[in-house]
């Protein structure tokens, strides 16, 4: 088991030796309760930390630099998903335009439809109308001619009724 110092700061590695003396001192009466204790040079703590620093630091900034290169792509991706979205916002209201387009093409060819079928009931009502105008005409001529016949036949039978005769 290795023996500990227990310190009240934590101390950075840029904090003057004059801080550190006095961190160690206070440690020292601090933890004079401890059973063992461990004297550290202050030198050593310093070279120790330069060389813990010195060996980590690159990696971490390499990690550092990593990190905001994927930063900076996940924001462009996000960019990219937002344009997509909308382009497909647009394609959904293109799928709606082109719905729209063949309901409408639908009723124009229903209208169209309509219109020849119209146009057709015309035709026959008015060829109707001629016909029913020309039976008309045809009873009122047959109408007429019957009654031309019952007067001729009137007139005649009249001419067949016995007159006296004139006596001169």
């Amino acid at each position: 088991m290795e023996p500990e110092v227990k310190e009240h700061k934590e101390t950075s590695p840029m904090t003057s030796p004059v801080n550190n003396n006095h961190s160690i001192e206070s440690n020292i009466t601090c933890s004079s309760l401890s059973e063992d204790l461990v004297f550290v040079d202050n030198e050593a703590v310093e070279k120790l930390t330069e060389g813990l620093i010195s060996h980590y630091l690159p990696d971490l900034q390499h990690s550092k630099m990593a990190l905001q290169e994927l930063t900076q792509n996940q924001v462009i991706l996000l960019d990219t998903l937002e344009q997509e979205i909308t382009k497909f916002g647009e394609c959904n209201s293109l799928l709606d335009l082109n719905a729209l387009f063949t309901e409408a093409k639908y009723y124009h060819n229903k209208l169209v439809n309509i219109r020849k079928e119209m146009m057709i009931l015309h035709e026959k009502t008015t060829k109707l109308k001629k016909r029913a105008l020309k039976l008309q005409q045809q009873k009122h001529k047959e109408a007429l001619e019957r009654e031309q016949q019952r007067e001729k036949e009137l007139e005649r039978e009249r001419q067949l009724i016995a007159k006296p005769a004139k006596r001169k």
